[in-house]
């Protein structure tokens, strides 16, 4: 199959214009005839398969990132990323010669890759130019469609931009300034201070936390990057919508690839913050349930020395360990609680559901479900109403079972909440805020028996 990739290098060759040419984000292109199409915000797939035969080959158009000014550099990252999260590949890219054309210079290479019931052949191509770079990726397992993926890629072409990648730009992109100022929503609390030295602050798009130089954003959840809805890295697409609308001229930008359960995400780089015209190393990092975490310090060895270890050579599972420092910044969203926040309803729900089995037999057995909604309504005058509603049982014969109770409740010391009857007795809870976009959630965990206890108001605290 080597054959079908000596054609790599036409990515960035002239192009004839047709009635079919198609444009995605920076980059035109000729889908071939009769091949199925399907489209993101993030990346155009194009596919082609033989049902019979088993036969198959996927192009995928990502959408142009940005990227530092050396090719092969750009291409190295995006292999380990694009390629890496998508396939299974034993061995290092054959590359194949670049080629250069209207300030876009393409690298290429391919190699074997093998997944569970899977084996063919990976192709990337990676074009970089005015401070971006895009990727192209083809996955097959034939080479009966060489003619369509050469005249598919001999199509391709990129918008320019004012200045090409040999001449750096001063600026990537001219957003409004941050806001760096204690956003005001009517809550009590907006700043927390920490016994270690850090303090947190309340802000429009992140809480902010910050110790001497260093700083970290502690960014809310938004669309688009929590989940790849296609094969573009999520590390990449997450960074391009967060990160780089408020740096320009991006340097050395890597990402970092640990094969491990709970994944962490890894992505860094020097770049210059817009508002502040100050080149910092950013490190960019994501683990399970953390959300964005954005990690910045004036140069590299200032983030080495906070945290003990250089996020461009971590890639062994048991090194991931070293990232716990940062897995736990996420414990900094935390804010103090006064009575005035409260009024209003707060519920959490919990659904809980077993689908049961005959251990013997391995026949069905029926399905044990548990719901539970447990709810506040805080009043003037410190007054409250407490109500849990609970529902379990196998389905078919469920039993509900609801208790409440009613009395008035006093703030302690700003980080708990004592309540005068909760069923049969007084209980006291542990209270914080910790933001999200545009609201606030109110964390309940009972002093008495430490557990999880979230609490949403109706329509969201705003």
């Amino acid at each position: 199959m080597k054959k079908i990739y000596s054609f790599c290098w036409l990515i960035v060759s002239p192009i004839i214009i047709v009635a079919q040419q198609q444009t995605f984000d920076i980059t035109t292109f000729t889908p071939p005839k009769g091949w199925k199409k399907q489209a993101t915000e993030t990346a155009v797939q194009l596919t082609k398969e033989d049902a019979v035969k088993g036969t198959y080959c996927i192009i995928t158009v990502l959408k142009s990132i940005p990227g530092s000014a050396d090719s092969k550099e750009n291409f190295d990252a995006a292999w380990e990323t694009v390629v890496k999260e998508m396939v299974t590949v034993s061995t290092a890219p054959e590359m194949q010669p670049s080629s250069t054309e209207d300030g876009w210079e393409a690298q290429s290479g391919y190699a074997a890759f093998e997944n569970e019931d899977s084996k063919g052949v990976v192709v990337l191509v990676t074009s970089t130019g005015y401070q971006k770079m895009v990727n192209i990726l083809i996955l097959t397992n034939t080479d009966a469609y060489e003619t369509e993926m050469t005249s598919f890629l001999e199509s391709v072409s990129f918008k320019k931009t004012k200045t090409p990648a040999d001449k750096p730009s001063k600026t990537v992109v001219q957003p409004s300034a941050p806001n760096t100022t204690t956003k005001k929503d009517g809550f009590a609390f907006n700043t927390t201070n920490f016994d270690d030295g850090w303090t947190s602050t309340v802000q429009e798009e992140w809480v902010e936390v910050k110790k001497g130089d260093i700083k970290v954003l502690l960014h809310y959840p938004k669309e688009g990057t929590i989940f790849p809805a296609d094969p573009e890295p999520l590390t990449n697409g997450a960074w391009n919508i967060l990160v780089a609308p408020r740096y320009k001229d991006l340097k050395n930008y890597k990402t970092t690839y640990i094969s491990t359960y709970n994944r962490p995400y890894l992505g860094m780089g020097n770049a210059t913050e817009i508002a502040t015209g100050k080149e910092v190393y950013v490190v960019f990092f994501r683990q399970g349930e953390t959300g964005w975490l954005e990690f910045i310090t004036p140069d590299k060895n200032s983030f080495i020395q906070q945290y003990k270890f250089d996020p461009e050579t971590i890639q062994w599972d048991s090194e991931t360990d070293l990232l716990i420092p940062l897995a736990n910044m996420v414990g900094r969203n935390k804010f103090a609680v006064a009575a005035s926040d409260l009024k209003g309803t707060w519920t959490s729900d919990f659904t809980g559901i077993q689908q049961m089995y005959h251990v013997y037999t391995g026949n069905y057995a029926g399905m044990n479900i548990h719901q539970s909604n447990e709810e506040f309504i805080f009043n003037a005058g410190n007054s409250y109403h407490w109500k849990l509603l609970a529902v379990n049982g196998m389905v078919g014969n469920m039993k509900f079972d609801q208790v409440k109770s009613s009395g008035t409740f006093s703030v302690l010391n700003n980080w708990q909440i004592k309540f005068s009857k909760i069923e049969d007795r007084a209980r006291t809870y542990h209270a914080f805020w910790s933001c999200i976009k545009g609201a606030r959630i109110l964390n309940l965990l009972d002093a008495d028996y430490p557990g999880s206890g979230i609490y949403t108001k109706y329509g969201l605290a705003k």
